[in-house]
């Protein structure tokens, strides 16, 4: 069950942590905006970003009583990071292209996370 806990708060902290880096690439209620806004509201939505990263980190570290390795949580995190930012893109940034060789790389990383679990 922790395991399961530990990737749903990756996934909901690197959603929040996704919209703060790219969100006001896209969102109207950015354009304009001075620049120092863009990077205060932008460090409030990665509050909410640390908000579920740290308890991931916790609840899954095995050091801690998790079942994940440091190294184990640490590829994890990045292929959420990078499932979630696929996602984004996707819904928001409609001309961003996903091309063959994007999903050699993807599978390359579950690949890296295959290997990461093997015992």
């Amino acid at each position: 069950m922790k395991g399961l806990y530990t990737i749903l708060f990756l996934v909901l902290s690197n959603s929040f942590m996704t919209i703060a880096w790219y969100g006001q690439l896209k969102f109207k209620w950015f354009e304009g905006k001075p620049l120092f806004i863009i990077i205060i509201v932008s460090w409030l939505i990665a509050l909410a970003e640390y908000a579920f990263m740290i308890p991931a980190n916790r609840i899954g570290y095995i050091g801690t009583g998790g079942p994940f390795s440091l190294l184990q949580l640490k590829v994890l995190q990045e292929v959420i990071t990078l499932v979630v930012f696929v996602g984004f893109t996707s819904v928001f940034f409609k001309t961003e292209d996903l091309r063959f060789n994007h999903l050699i790389g993807a599978a390359f990383l579950i690949a890296a996370v295959y290997f990461m679990f093997k015992k």
